[in-house]
């Protein structure tokens, strides 16, 4: 199912719309195919692990449909927005792999909202309100008290143009409200939640702009998703009551409105999402070498009733990416599970893409040697030092210093050297199983444990491991 969405330009900038042009885009995004998406982040702080998560499933649901991901930067609040935050979002996208197909910044677009809020104005959709914030306060707490919803009570409406001068007189600048029509039902069908209904009378009149003449998300939000031809908003269900007063403002404004899907909320492991998890970000995964398809296949699945598994291939979590599959229940980030996740998905990784990550020296056959060992690719850096030295193998009682004298001179360097020689010194010696292959391990590595023999040996060399097997011996 998908809506006709109205030709525009994506890159490297999108035009600038007059009035009369969001009015046209609105008109024509209804009734075709192509899907639009976009992912909204204020530039106030870095991306976090819930915000990931809303981009990436806003790329799939895209992805999936063969339609357009966009990126809109919510900058609109000049005194909170910072442009380092702006590079870090999209150098975070980029860590990611979710390339957007567009993007605009709502601070070059303050026009197109002007012109907006001025058809509301003249349409009566909008009104001035000069409450300060101690008194909507007041006005909450009274009402809470006598068990009353804590709803703005449209004092403002009831002022004459009198009491509205005298207002701007004393110096009292108003803020604006979006009126809602109390008659008019709200109501659409959640990708996620299924039916919503909501009525407007148990809602606030949202203020849209402030007394400075800056913006709130509301209008600016719902302007942008109409002109930038969105068809599916997907976001958290925090957004559940903003999307109820959207629906008037896109109604409003002559258009239709998008698909709306809420999908619930992340949490931790001890019933909410901690201030910790919810800082974790980007850089902070980066800092702790976690792959980015580590993190993409955990949020990918996280929430819905799919399997979390560690698929590496956009592709398969792309395909099977399905709304219906989305539950109600918080979801719950695990850390540990995302420690587990990714180092399944550092044994998957070839050669080609970590090489430039990798020690000097280390090609293909020390990689594949040494992956299966490894949580974490930076890890790679300690295990091939037992190719390239120094060892210190463990102090040997003199019978299995004997035994490794004679495994130094009965050392054949063949197209399998660790299997030729176990088997000719398990022949010589009668040694089989742990006394067999421990001291030569250790002799050979320092290490008790770790990548295969067979594997390791051809990469320490003949000339090398010979003299590991005779140090280890003396």
């Amino acid at each position: 199912t998908g809506m006709t969405v109205f030709s525009i330009r994506l890159w490297p900038r999108w035009p600038r719309f007059t009035d009369e042009r969001l009015a046209a885009g609105a008109s024509r995004a209804i009734g075709g195919r192509m899907i639009v998406t976009r992912f909204a982040p204020a530039p106030t702080g870095r991306l976090h692990v819930g915000n990931i998560r809303t981009a990436l499933h806003n790329w799939m649901l895209a992805r999936k449909a063969g339609g357009r991901f966009l990126l809109r930067i919510d900058d609109t609040d000049a005194e909170r927005s910072r442009e380092e935050y702006v590079t870090a979002i999209r150098e975070d996208l980029a860590w990611l792999g979710l390339a957007p197909d567009g993007e605009e910044r709502q601070s070059q677009r303050l026009g197109l909202y002007a012109a907006a809020f001025e058809r509301l104005k003249q349409a009566g959709r909008v009104y001035p309100a000069y409450e300060s914030a101690q008194e909507l306060d007041l006005k909450r707490k009274i009402q809470l008290g006598r068990g009353l919803p804590p709803i703005y009570d449209r004092a403002a409406l009831e002022m004459s143009d009198t009491e509205r001068a005298a207002k701007e007189a004393e110096g009292t600048a108003p803020h604006w409200r979006f009126r809602l029509d109390h008659d008019e039902h709200i109501a659409w069908v959640d990708g996620v939640r299924g039916p919503q209904k909501f009525d407007p009378a148990q809602l606030s009149d949202p203020v849209i702009r402030r007394a400075d003449g800056s913006w709130l998300y509301m209008l600016p939000s719902a302007v942008d998703d109409i002109a930038m031809g969105i068809t599916d908003v997907l976001r958290g269900e925090d957004h559940v009551s903003n999307t109820a007063v959207q629906v008037q403002m896109f109604t409003a404004l002559d258009a239709s409105p998008p698909r709306f899907a809420h999908e619930a909320l992340l949490v931790g492991n001890e019933g909410k999402l901690s201030k910790r998890l919810g800082a974790l970000g980007c850089d902070a995964f980066r800092e702790r070498d976690i792959e980015p398809q580590a993190l993409v296949a955990l949020l990918a699945r996280l929430g819905t009733s799919q399997p979390v598994e560690p698929i590496a291939e956009r592709a398969t979590l792309v395909a099977g990416f399905d709304l219906s599959t989305f539950g109600r229940a918080p979801a719950r980030f695990d850390d540990s599970e995302l420690e587990r996740i990714n180092t399944a998905i550092v044994h998957q990784l070839d050669y080609a893409g970590v090489a430039h990550r990798l020690p000097q020296g280390m090609g293909e056959e020390g990689w594949e040697a040494i992956r299966p060992n490894l949580e974490k690719v930076s890890e790679a850096g300690e295990w091939w030092c037992l190719v390239t030295g120094p060892i210190s193998p463990p102090q040997f009682d003199a019978e299995t210093q004997a035994f490794l004298r004679q495994a130094a001179k009965m050392l054949e360097w063949g197209d399998d050297p660790w299997s030729e020689l176990t088997s000719v010194l398990k022949q010589a010696t009668g040694r089989k199983g742990k006394a067999l292959f421990l001291p030569l391990r250790q002799s050979l590595t320092g290490m008790d444990h770790g990548p295969s023999m067979a594997e390791l040996l051809p990469l320490i060399g003949e000339d090398e491991a010979r003299a590991r097997l005779a140090r280890a011996a003396s």
